[in-house]
């Protein structure tokens, strides 16, 4: 990357970065989308891809405002989190983490597109770049709101979904130890009645 030599120059940088976030992003959230079992947490992706859509059209606008070319500077950052996302996802052999995880991958990227959104903002305020000021501040106030509905449904469904998942197989796994355990007293009632009979036999041959 070149050095920066003016305030313009280094908002311009940011909302770059930005803009190549939201075009990752909407390569990946569709696929993703697919994987969810919760139809809420669904919804929910679909609404961040649309946002992210918006967002880049305003960012076009933005761009013009500012006669600059948004060019084709890659979000590092937001590849590696979209990447974490990725990996950790792949990793999953049981379907009850699979919300969870990703939930939990979507509000890393959310809370650092929230951080670059409000730097971009105030950036823009700073400049008077009036466009890049009215997409930053719709879209920050958009993801706190999502950010916020994400928590929700991890506190009140996916997260609880997944620990009553345990709690079934642990609830399982007692019952079969009964079970055996009752089995196991049977035996032992077979076997001392058993050893009874032929002690009764052994007398009654004497």
């Amino acid at each position: 990357m070149r050095s920066m030599r003016s305030p313009q120059e280094l908002l311009t940088s940011e909302l770059k970065e930005i803009y190549s976030a939201e075009r990752q992003l909407s390569r990946v959230l569709p696929r993703v989308a697919k994987q969810v079992g919760s139809p809420r947490l669904r919804e929910m992706l679909d609404q961040r891809r649309e946002q992210g859509a918006a967002l880049i059209e305003q960012l076009d606008d933005a761009f013009e405002e500012m006669n600059v070319s948004k060019g084709r500077q890659k979000n590092i950052a937001a590849e590696g989190l979209i990447e974490d996302m990725n990996q950790h996802l792949d990793a999953v052999d049981d379907e009850r983490f699979r919300d969870p995880l990703l939930l939990a991958s979507m509000q890393k990227i959310e809370h650092y597109c929230i951080a670059a959104w409000g730097t971009a903002a105030a950036m823009g305020r700073l400049l008077k770049q009036q466009k890049a000021v009215q997409a930053m501040e719709q879209v920050l106030n958009e993801g706190k709101e999502f950010d916020n509905e994400m928590t929700r449904l991890a506190e009140e469904e996916v997260n609880p979904r997944m620990i009553e998942g345990e709690e079934e197989e642990g609830a399982e796994d007692e019952e079969q130890e009964e079970e055996e355990d009752e089995d196991e007293e049977e035996q032992g009632r077979q076997q001392e009645s058993s050893r009874g009979r032929r002690s009764g036999s052994r007398r009654q041959s004497r």
